[in-house]
């Protein structure tokens, strides 16, 4: 069996979709922080009113993955990912209206 056909199924693609935005996140903390430790980067991110943006920052980032199995033929996985992505954007619109 190859590595392909083992993950090749929704879960991966699920837990892969929630990961990815995470690490994203965490990347993109890294490089915007400017010294501030996470709890108040967190704050002032919430009183500027950026929430949505940094999600969407960090969301976008699961076209990587989706691409990633696309290319190799994991439509299964892909579809867990997709189904993440649109549960995440759901989130970031609900946050954005209210």
């Amino acid at each position: 069996m190859r590595i392909t056909e083992r993950y090749n199924n929704v879960i991966t693609g699920v837990i892969s979709g929630i990961a990815m935005p995470v690490i994203a996140f965490l990347i993109f903390f890294l490089f915007t922080r400017n010294g501030l430790p996470m709890v108040q980067y967190l704050e002032r991110v919430a009183e500027t009113g950026k929430t949505t943006e940094v999600m969407s920052v960090a969301v976008f980032s699961n076209i990587l993955i989706f691409l990633f199995f696309n290319r190799f033929d994991m439509l299964r996985a892909s579809k867990g990912v997709l189904g993440i992505t649109f549960i995440w954007a759901f989130i970031v619109f609900g946050i954005k209206l209210f």
